[in-house]
C-alpha cells in the first residue's frame, strides 16, 4: 500500500497534472518546482521507509528483557496547508499507511480540488492491489472550518501542518495531536564561508517554488568582513538589491493592515516588482529581491520590525553584523520575534560554529552549507527524515522537535520480562557527593 500510494504521485503524468492543478487552484508557487518537490519528497520518504519496521515486533533488547511491538494509532486526521496541497498530504498518507492506519485529509479550501484529485489517483493504485480504498479519505467538498473541527474531535490522532491557528485548534481539540511551528529561517554567512557557494545555495533555496516553503530563508545575516562580497555574489546569482524608495514601496504593498498581501505572496520576483509597481529594473535572470535592514523586533518602529518576519515570497532581508557573536545575538532577536524552534542555516568552514549554534540557539535544526529549503526536510545527502512538517519543540510550542515521520503514527507496546536485579548501593550513587560536601551517611540528613 505504501508503494502504491507513492507511485500514485511519482508517476510522471499524475505528478504533472497535480503540480499544475495545485498552482491553478491555490495561485501559489511554480508548477515545475512543485513537480520536483512532489517527486523528491516522495522518493525520499519511500527510501526512509523501505527498511523501517512498523508492524509487529520492531525491536528486542534481551539485556533489558524488553520487546517492542508497533501498533496502529487508528484513524488519523490530517490538516493540510494550501502552500503544499500535494506533497504534504501524500507524505501524511504514506506515513499513516506504513503504520496500518486509516487517514482522513482536511485540505485548505484553496487546495480542496487538488486534494480530491490526489485521493482519486491514490484510490486507483489501491484498487490495483485490491486494497481497501476507504483507508484514505478526505472531507467532503466544500471543506469548512466546522467540518475540520468535527474531524479533529472524532479521530484518534491529528497531524497538523499549516497555519498556527490550525495547529492551536488541533492542540485544543481534546484529541492527541502532533503539530509543527511557524518558519522564519535565518541564514548566517561567517568570515570563513565560501561566499560564492553560499550565495548560489541561498538563491536556489529562496526562489524555489516562490518561497512557499516554511524552510525558505527570510533573513540573511552576514558578518562585516564578507558583506560586500556576499551582496555581489547574490546579485551575480540573480538577486536585485532594492533602494530605499523601492523598499518603502514594497513594504506598503506586501503588508496590508499588518497582514501579508495574498496577491503578492508566492509570486516570482519579477511579478512582485510589476504588481507592487516598483521602479527597479529586472530581467529574465531575476530570482529574488533583497532588502537591507537594521532593526528587529517589537521594540523597533513598525517600518523596521516587520521585515524580520516570514514573507512567503522571494524577498530576503539582509543584515550586516560586526562578527559571528553579533550575528548570533541578532539571530536570537529575530527568532524571539518570529520562528523560534524551527531552524537556522549556517554557511561556514569552521565546524565549531555549527556546534555553537546547536548548543545555544533555540532551534531544532542547524543546516550547514546546504540548500536550506531542500535540506531541512531531509535530503539525499543528509540524514534527516524526509518530511514536510518540521517540529519546533517547546520553543515553537510543539510536542515534537524532530521532522514528523512514521514513528509519530504508531503506538508502541512493550513486553517486559524479569531480568537479573540491578539495584545500586547508596555509596555508588551518592559517594562522590558525600565526599565533595563533607557529608557522612550518619549526618547526611
Amino acid at each position: 500500500m505504501v508503494t502504491a500510494a507513492g507511485w500514485a504521485i511519482v508517476h510522471p503524468h499524475n505528478n504533472q497534472e497535480l503540480a499544475e492543478l495545485a498552482v491553478t487552484d491555490t495561485g501559489l508557487g511554480k508548477a515545475a518546482d512543485k513537480f520536483l518537490k512532489n517527486r523528491r519528497k516522495t522518493i525520499g520518504l519511500l527510501r526512509d521507509l523501505r527498511e523501517a519496521k512498523s508492524v509487529g515486533v520492531i525491536a528486542e533488547y534481551p539485556e533489558k528483557g524488553i520487546i517492542e511491538i508497533a501498533r496502529p494509532v487508528g484513524v488519523v486526521g490530517a490538516i493540510v496547508p494550501s502552500t503544499n496541497p500535494v506533497a504534504t498530504p501524500i507524505n501524511k498518507v504514506i506515513n499513516a499507511l506504513k503504520g496500518r492506519n486509516a487517514i482522513i485529509l482536511a485540505p485548505s479550501p484553496k487546495g480542496d480540488r487538488t486534494c480530491q484529485r490526489l485521493i482519486e489517483l491514490v484510490h486507483a493504485e489501491l484498487n490495483r492491489i485490491d486494497a481497501p480504498t476507504d483507508l484514505v479519505q478526505k472531507l467532503p467538498s466544500p471543506v469548512s472550518k466546522a467540518a475540520t473541527q468535527h474531524l479533529m474531535q472524532s479521530v484518534d490522532l491529528i497531524v497538523a501542518t499549516g497555519s498556527q491557528n490550525n495547529v492551536r485548534s488541533a492542540y485544543t481539540s481534546g484529541t492527541p495531536a502532533v503539530g509543527v511551528g511557524i518558519g522564519n529561517v535565518i541564514s548566517i554567512i561567517d568570515e570563513t564561508a565560501n561566499v560564492a557557494q553560499a550565495a548560489r545555495k541561498i538563491v536556489i533555496s529562496k526562489s524555489f517554488d516562490n518561497a512557499t516553503s516554511c524552510s525558505s530563508e527570510n533573513n540573511l545575516i552576514v558578518v562585516n568582513a564578507q558583506y560586500d562580497a556576499a551582496v555581489s555574489a547574490l546579485i551575480q546569482e540573480g538577486a536585485v538589491l532594492l533602494d530605499q524608495a523601492n523598499r518603502t514601496r514594497l513594504q506598503q504593498q506586501l503588508w496590508q493592515q499588518g497582514r501579508l498581501n495574498q496577491n503578492l505572496i508566492a509570486r516570482e520576483a519579477v511579478e512582485i516588482v510589476a504588481l507592487a509597481k516598483l521602479s527597479t529594473e529586472t530581467d529574465d535572470a531575476t530570482r529574488i529581491l533583497l532588502v537591507e535592514e537594521n532593526g528587529v523586533g517589537k521594540q523597533h518602529p513598525p517600518l523596521l520590525s516587520i521585515w524580520a518576519g516570514e514573507k512567503l515570497c522571494p524577498v530576503l532581508t539582509l543584515y550586516r553584523t560586526a562578527d559571528f557573536e553579533s550575528a548570533k545575538q541578532l539571530a536570537r532577536d529575530i527568532l524571539d520575534y518570529q520562528g523560534k524552534g524551527h531552524s537556522l542555516s549556517l554557511h561556514s568552514n569552521d565546524p565549531s560554529r555549527a556546534l555553537d549554534l546547536g548548543l545555544n540557539m533555540p532551534v531544532c535544526r542547524v543546516i550547514v552549507n546546504q540548500i536550506h529549503c531542500y535540506a531541512t526536510g531531509g535530503n539525499f545527502d543528509n540524514g534527516l527524515p524526509f518530511s514536510l512538517s518540521m517540529g519546533c519543540g517547546s520553543w515553537g510550542k510543539n510536542s515534537i522537535s524532530d521532522n514528523m515521520n512514521y514513528r509519530h503514527y504508531l503506538n508502541t507496546t512493550r513486553i517486559a520480562y524479569r531480568i537479573e536485579a540491578n539495584e545500586p548501593t547508596e555509596q555508588a550513587l551518592f559517594g562522590s557527593y558525600w565526599k565533595r560536601y563533607g557529608i557522612t551517611p550518619a549526618t547526611k540528613a
